[in-house]
Formats: C-alpha cells, sequence, structure tokens
C-alpha cells in the first residue's frame, strides 16, 4: 500500500513540475499572449544549414543583444530525408541542437516547418525524389504528396516533442507555421488547392504541439491558422480575422544575390521606418528576414543562379559580423519599442492625419500615453507640435517614437550607431598565395565523350530532375548518330542545334569539345547552336548539362524542365532550303555526375601531378594545401582568377563559385544611397561589372589547427595561382551621432589603432569624406576620443557640450559628432 502511495504521489509531482515549467502561448485579436501575457515579439531570421553548429551560440547571442526575443528558421526536408526514408540530423543539419542553443539563450523560437520553405533554397526545401513519385502532384490535393508531407511533419513535430521544444512542454517553441506563402500561387491550382489548404490547416491542428500556428501570405488561412504578412512593408497589413493579431513573418532586411547580379543594399534607416511603422499601426510580432543570412553551402543554393553567398544584406553579416549601422540601429529601436510594451498592447490607439502623409498615433492606457509621429513623405520633412507645444521636426519617411508624447527618443532616419567597413586582409599564417603549391588531376571524359558508356539508357530525353534525381549537378546526355554520305544532311555547314532548359551546357562531338553556353538569372529557356563536323559512318555526341540550382517558387514551380527537353536536331542548308535531322527520339545514355565526384577526389589522399600545372583548362582537379589563417576573425577563400566550378576544404563542401561571372555594368550608382522612398530590390545596388562573388566563406570550425587541404573542380577553365585565404574585419568605422545620444564604437575583437576624424558641431559628408562644418565644440575633438578609445577594443561617447566643449552653432538643430577610427 505504501509503494502503491508513493508511486501515486511521485507521478502527481512530476505532472506538476510539467504544468509549472510549461508556458501558455495563445493570442487574441491584439497580440500573441505568453502565459497570458500580451508580447510584443521581436524575432529574426537564421537558418541552421547556412551556417554550422560552432556559429549558433554567437549569431544568437548577437541576436539576444541586438534586441531580439525570438529566432526563427524554416525546417528544411531535402536535406533531412534526401533519400526516402533515410534521415539524415548530424553537423549542420542538426534541427534539435539548434533550437537548444536558441533555448539556452533565453530566446523563443519561431518554426516553420512548411515543410515548402522557398528562401532561395534549392527546389524550394522539397526533396527531389519527390517528383519521380508515380502519380505525384506537388503542393496541391494529391494523396501521394499528403501522405510524405504528413509523414515527414509528423517526423518533425515528434521529434522536437520528444525533447520538450514546444513551449507547451516547457521549451522554446512559441509558434509554428504550416505551409508557406501558398497564397501566393493557389490560383493555379484551383479548387484543388483550397482543398489542400484545409488539409493542412486539419493536419497542424492534428500534431497538438500547444502553440498558435500560422499560415503566411495566406488571406483565407483556415481557422484557426494565424495569417501572416511578408514584405519589405507590411504597416497597411489587416489579418483577415478580427481575432488574430497583426504579424509581420518576413521583414525583408535586403535581398538575394545572383550570379551576374549587382550587391543589394537596404539602409538601416529603411528598415527601422519600416518597423516603427508597422508597430505605429497596431502591430505587434515582427521577423527580420534575414537576421543572419549566411551561405548555401554544397549544393544547397536554389533559384536557379543564387549565389553561395546568402548574405542578404542582414545585420549579421555572412560570417556573423555585426553589419552597423543596421544592427545597432534596430538594436535601439528595439529597447524604444520595449519600453512601452504594455501600452503598446494593450492600450487604445487612435492616428491622426495631418496631411501630406504626415500621422500621429496616440496610445493610452492606465492614464499614460505614447506616440508615434510618422512621415511618410518621401522628399518633405514635416514639422510636428506636441501634446505640451513643443514643435519637433520629423525628417522625411521617418518615424518618431515618444514615450510620453512630448520627448523623442528614437527617429528612424536619425541613425547613432556605428558604421562599419569590413575588409579583407592577407593571412599572417604564411606568404599567400605564392606559398601554395599545387597539384592537378584531368576530369577523366573518355568514357563518355569517346565511348558513350553510362548508366542507362532510354529512347526519349528526359528531365533533369527525373534522370540525376538530384545527386549531382552533372548530368551526361549521350546519343550515336550514323550518317553517309547519300543522308540528306550531309554537308560543310553542318549545326548542331539543342534546347536546354539547365543553366550550363558543354558539347563534345566524337570526343572533341566544341563548345559551352550558359544562361543567365530569370531566362528559363535557350538554345545551344554550334557548327559541327561530323563523319561518314557513327558519330558520338555527349552534352553535359549542368544545374545551378533547382526552381524553388512559383506556381507549380516543380514542373518547369531541366536539363535538355529538347529538341536536340542537325540542320543543315541545300541551298534555301533547311534540312532537319530531329535526334530527340533517339537512344539516349544518361551518366549522372563525373568521374572525380564519383572518386571523391575531394576527399582523396592519393598523390596529384604537380608537373606541367595546366591553366585555363576545362575539367581540372586542382589541389593545394594551406596554413589557417591567425587570429579567430571569420576566414574567406578568394578564387580570383577561376572560371566556375565547386570547392571543398578539409572534405567540406564550400559551394559553387563563379568568380568569373560578373556582375551588370549598368544600375549602381556612387552617390550615397538615398533611404527615402519605397525600397525595391534594385534600389541602391552596388558592385556593378565586378565578378558577382569573389570570396568565399570557409568556417573556422572546418580548419585544422596545422595543414589543411583546398580542392577545386574548375569546369569552365581559370588560373588558381591568385587563390589566396583572408580574414574578414573592421577596417574602419565611422560614428555620427546626435547630441543627447551616446555613440559606441568598437573594432569587434580589435583594437582601435587611430582616430583619423573627429569634430563635434554640425560635420558635413559620409563615412570615408566627413569634412568639418562651420561651427563646432571648444574642445579638440581627436584628443577627447583618442584618450577615451585608442587601444581599447571598444569605448562608448556621451555626445555632449560636456564632454566635447561649447559649441556656436545654430541652436535651433542638434548638433552631431562625426567619428571615423582606424582598427
Amino acid at each position: 500500500m505504501a509503494s502503491k502511495f508513493c508511486f501515486l504521489f511521485a507521478l502527481v509531482f512530476v505532472c506538476f513540475l510539467h504544468s509549472s515549467s510549461s508556458t501558455i502561448v495563445s493570442h487574441d485579436g491584439r497580440a500573441i499572449t505568453i502565459n497570458g501575457v500580451r508580447r510584443i515579439i521581436q524575432s529574426g531570421s537564421i537558418h541552421y544549414p547556412r551556417s554550422t553548429p560552432e556559429m549558433w551560440p554567437d549569431l544568437i547571442r548577437k541576436a539576444k543583444e541586438g534586441g531580439l526575443d525570438a529566432v526563427e528558421t524554416y525546417v528544411f526536408w531535402n536535406i533531412h530525408e534526401p533519400i526516402r526514408r533515410q534521415y539524415d540530423f548530424t553537423e549542420n543539419r542538426d534541427l534539435v541542437r539548434f533550437i537548444k542553443t536558441i533555448q539556452n539563450e533565453g530566446l523563443y523560437a519561431v518554426l516553420r516547418i512548411g515543410p515548402y520553405v522557398c528562401a532561395e533554397w534549392n527546389y524550394g526545401g522539397l526533396p527531389i525524389w519527390l517528383h519521380n513519385m508515380p502519380g505525384i502532384e506537388i503542393r496541391t490535393a494529391n494523396t501521394v504528396y499528403m501522405n510524405e508531407m504528413q509523414n515527414f511533419t509528423t517526423l518533425i513535430v515528434d521529434m522536437l516533442k520528444e525533447e520538450s521544444l514546444f513551449a507547451s512542454q516547457g521549451g522554446p517553441i512559441i509558434i509554428a507555421q504550416i505551409e508557406n506563402e501558398y497564397g501566393n500561387v493557389i490560383g493555379p491550382y484551383g479548387y484543388a488547392g483550397k482543398a489542400y489548404l484545409d488539409w493542412c490547416a486539419n493536419l497542424a491542428e492534428s500534431q497538438h504541439v500547444g502553440v498558435p500556428w500560422i499560415m503566411c501570405q495566406q488571406s483565407d488561412a483556415p481557422q484557426p491558422m494565424i495569417n501572416t504578412c511578408n514584405g519589405f512593408y507590411c504597416d497597411q497589413f489587416k489579418p483577415s480575422n478580427p481575432n488574430t493579431p497583426k504579424m509581420w513573418t518576413e521583414n525583408w532586411t535586403g535581398w538575394f544575390k545572383n550570379w551576374g547580379g549587382k550587391d543589394p543594399y537596404r539602409t538601416a534607416e529603411d528598415v527601422a521606418f519600416a518597423v516603427a511603422r508597422f508597430f505605429q499601426f497596431g502591430g505587434t510580432f515582427q521577423n527580420y528576414y534575414m537576421y543572419h543570412g549566411g551561405t548555401n553551402f554544397g549544393r544547397t543554393a536554389g533559384g536557379p543562379y543564387i549565389t553561395t553567398s546568402y548574405d542578404y544584406n542582414a545585420p549579421l553579416d555572412e560570417y556573423g559580423n555585426l553589419n552597423q549601422p543596421k544592427w545597432g540601429h534596430l538594436k535601439q529601436l528595439h529597447q524604444s519599442l520595449k519600453s512601452i510594451e504594455k501600452i503598446l498592447t494593450y492600450g487604445n490607439s487612435s492616428t491622426t492625419d495631418l496631411g501630406n502623409f504626415v500621422s500621429v498615433t496616440n496610445y493610452t492606457f492606465n492614464g499614460a500615453t505614447s506616440c508615434f509621429f510618422g512621415n511618410a513623405n518621401s522628399t518633405n520633412d514635416a514639422v510636428v507640435t506636441t501634446q505640451g507645444g513643443r514643435q519637433l521636426t520629423v525628417p522625411a519617411w521617418s518615424v518618431s517614437i515618444l514615450p510620453d508624447c512630448e520627448n523623442e527618443v528614437y527617429n528612424t532616419a536619425k541613425v547613432n550607431t556605428q558604421t562599419s567597413v569590413m575588409v579583407q586582409t592577407p593571412s599572417k599564417a604564411e606568404d599567400e598565395p605564392a606559398s601554395l603549391t599545387w597539384s592537378w588531376k584531368p576530369e577523366k571524359l573518355d568514357q563518355t565523350i569517346r565511348l558513350g558508356k553510362g548508366h542507362f539508357s532510354v529512347n526519349m530525353l528526359l528531365d533533369q530532375k527525373t534522370a540525376a534525381n538530384d545527386a549531382s549537378d552533372y548530368l551526361w546526355y549521350i546519343t550515336n548518330v550514323h550518317l553517309d554520305s547519300n543522308d540528306p544532311i550531309w554537308g560543310d555547314d553542318m549545326i548542331l542545334h539543342v534546347n536546354a532548359t539547365g543553366q550550363v551546357i558543354h558539347a563534345y562531338v566524337n570526343g572533341r569539345y566544341i563548345g559551352s553556353q550558359w544562361a543567365t538569372y530569370g531566362v528559363t529557356q535557350y538554345s545551344f547552336d554550334k557548327k559541327v563536323k561530323l563523319n561518314v559512318g557513327k558519330n558520338l555526341i555527349a552534352l553535359l548539362s549542368v544545374t545551378v540550382g533547382y526552381q524553388n517558387y512559383g506556381p507549380k514551380y516543380d514542373l518547369i524542365p531541366n536539363g535538355i527537353p529538347g529538341p536536340v536536331q542537325l540542320i543543315s542548308s541545300r541551298g534555301d532550303e533547311k534540312v532537319i535531322k530531329d535526334l530527340s527520339s533517339h537512344k539516349w545514355t544518361y551518366k549522372v555526375g563525373l568521374h572525380g565526384l564519383d572518386k571523391h577526389l575531394y576527399d582523396e589522399k592519393s598523390s596529384w601531378q604537380v608537373e606541367d600545372l595546366p591553366t585555363n583548362r576545362t575539367m581540372t582537379w586542382y589541389k593545394t594545401t594551406f596554413k589557417a589563417p591567425l587570429g579567430e576573425a571569420p576566414v574567406v577563400v578568394d578564387l580570383q582568377g577561376l572560371g566556375k566550378g565547386l570547392a571543398w576544404v578539409n572534405g567540406h563542401s564550400i559551394g559553387r563559385y563563379w568568380p568569373s561571372f560578373k556582375a551588370e555594368e549598368d544600375g549602381c550608382s556612387l552617390d550615397a544611397c538615398d533611404y527615402r522612398g519605397s525600397y525595391y530590390s534594385n534600389k541602391c545596388n552596388y558592385n556593378c561589372g565586378q565578378p558577382t562573388q569573389r570570396w568565399y566563406h570557409v568556417p573556422r570550425s572546418w580548419l585544422n589547427d596545422d595543414e589543411n587541404t583546398l580542392v577545386l573542380f574548375e569546369e569552365f577553365g581559370g588560373n588558381p595561382s591568385l587563390v589566396n585565404f583572408q580574414t574578414v574585419v573592421v577596417g574602419t568605422a565611422c560614428g555620427h551621432a546626435y547630441e543627447g545620444s551616446t555613440l559606441e564604437l568598437s573594432c569587434e575583437g580589435r583594437p582601435i589603432k587611430a582616430i583619423q576624424f573627429a569634430n563635434f558641431g554640425n560635420p558635413q559628408g559620409t563615412c570615408g569624406s566627413f569634412e568639418k562644418g562651420n561651427c563646432e565644440g571648444s574642445e579638440n575633438a581627436i584628443n577627447v576620443i583618442n584618450n577615451a578609445c585608442v587601444g581599447k577594443e571598444t569605448c562608448s561617447l556621451e555626445v555632449s557640450e560636456a564632454i566635447f566643449g561649447t559649441a556656436n552653432c545654430d541652436n535651433t538643430k542638434k548638433k552631431r559628432l562625426a567619428v571615423q577610427i582606424i582598427c
């Protein structure tokens, strides 16, 4: 009897512990509620496979220091189930470890299971084997697809439940998402799309995770799903259900980059303006997409044509450095909004339109009032009178936050944080590139281009998704053509015509390379036409189709052809008559991948050739050893001089490279970016005419203390002699802060060497070109900052006349401090 009593007591005690540690997450029409309390939640996207487990703690710590409450991530189906029912949650695919790292830093997690994710990720995150299942239709009411989606979704939920990672179990996950931006593409799916949408909602609810589910960009989201907004601006978004809060799941902090594209840039002022406007007009949850973009390691980049870098101009750069001033400016915004969280989530609001795109929004709660002064005019500043009669200038395209409706604590256009200029510095471990000794191997092609051997044959042209099943970027299409001198096609001006939808094609005829061609971003179909010399009798045509990531977005994007759909033709002319010999229905032999990839040359220890190192030779493997750069700064490899290919460091794939593909010449300006006016993906771009991507991230955790190996597969032909390893650090930093604020300066782990410029008053210009204005403080600003900062990694400066002396400036305008330091 006593033992039975003890068992019951223990059971009750365990249940009590579970219930006391669990978090009740719900919502009303105003906000997400946590344990019954409405909350403002600032979240940021950090995708676990776009960094390494060793980077996760630092990234998440910086997110927390930046004022975030939560970290958001997609779940990437194709890296977890690359082969049906074979799962992988190792290394940077360890989702549980990532969520626990978020928990260890005291942040919440937002889990976007999808499992379709878009994300500029290969095939939108779906595994290619889905495409090859009989009877399947993707992202619609199709039993085959829905069974697979249910299996994976349930697998993920159960795995996280086993680790008690949902808030209802005491874990950090407070929100989950099913599907993704389906509302953007639902039209072509018709009634089956709506049925699928309802099924997704039922699937989500059946998981019993104990936290709210969201559906982004889904105005007709079935209850209890919460519809949310994605975009550069979501202040005018209104939830379709009045009982759900105004939520912004993707605030695009910049934009992605494609091969041949320019570098995107979105100002800190504009991102802050978008966030402040969102909260001015009733928003309570917003997530930065991305907060850290990271790197598309291996073959994960989608698009097609998305670069290996996924920096996204996010608050944390690709390598995890602070992207200043964006990170610091948003941190100060978060602090301002958090200071009035109660009044924003419980107060009554009213907005007065003052005309000319100027508005004042008052929030009132328990006798207290907080205000937003918004100026959405893109050219003209506005003067707004406070309740106490003070006049406040609100710059064009900005929002001022006044917690007491009298004193401005933050304005989105007034940046009081440093601007960091990042530079690549040579490795100090050795004298590169001279110290690098290269060896090489040719890619063995004879079996395909001369003997026509492959893995299987069919009498038709196959889509690359079907034939290769995403096992490689490379797929050989091989056929034989028998000609005699009486054939109508025979002549001296025969042309090989190939209609292609892969991104790159290399053509060989009778063992001889005849040429290559590639498409550009946004082009899904092109033709390869090349004059060929054929033999009487047997001729072998071998076409190497190369993908640069599969389509990841659009209605029925899975049906967009890849590879060589045909026709493949021989064309000649007899007088005015065109003669065509169609080879599309010939017997085609297929070989997936390349010999060197099959033999794992990137991880092989055998000896390579060192003599007669070739350059500008297609289909060539290169290898060298190097020492890890000293210090702890992020490492990159400079691949200038190479063409296109794949790269590995110590067997880890750092991704596709293509430094020979230069960005467009037009569309950049030397003028400073004007933050005013709506942002779009081509606004304020830079890097015109330069390699789309020259530097490639090598995570420190992939490096050995002693010797390291770099292996390159060069597809186009290049010269490895210029390759070298560098570190990414703050080279110079500039501060530009207003009187009454505190300016923090930092070299991020390195000491401040010198002060290049300093002026308190009304300095002019921008970072790199500051000049003194017509007034300044009586104290020598350079001496003041020298004493306070030089030799230190970080210093703080109070921007005031008490520090920099009285300035004989126009008292109607706030005085400013401009500083430029060398790290």
